[in-house]
């Protein structure tokens, strides 16, 4: 398969996700999942299966695009296959996640989640130099 993927390493504040090249997403076509470093490559990984709307060629060539990343970024991937990551998104993702803020908001938790959520994003931004 042959890939698309090419190394891309712009940090800092993105105006918008239209500023990277579409080389950059393991599934181009779609802009879905951006790896300009190793923790994208990873976060594509996780993420593979919650892709919806795309064929299998789709997701051959979005495994060979991570298989590339992975290995330029020295990422180990045990996976041999896009078929090893799940070929389908989770059914009710979305009511799954509302029932989780729901969860959260009847044990209390929800302001302590979202201030913890907010000062990691904080973090990640001055580890970024931003």
């Amino acid at each position: 398969m042959q890939t698309t993927w090419t190394p891309h390493e712009k940090h800092g504040e993105l105006t918008a996700k239209g500023d990277l090249p579409d080389t950059v997403f393991a599934f181009p076509k779609q802009r879905k999942e951006p790896m300009t470093d190793a923790k994208h490559v990873r976060n594509a990984v996780a993420r593979f299966d919650q892709v919806i709307d795309v064929s299998d060629g789709d997701r051959a060539l979005a495994f060979a695009n991570i298989e590339k990343a992975a290995k330029y970024y020295d990422v180990d991937l045990s996976e041999t296959s896009w078929r090893d990551l799940g070929a389908h998104p989770q059914p009710h993702r979305k009511e799954a996640a509302a029932k989780a803020v729901e969860t959260k908001r009847e044990r209390g938790e929800l302001k302590s989640a979202a201030a913890k959520g907010a000062a990691t994003r904080k973090r990640e931004r001055e580890e970024r130099g931003g």
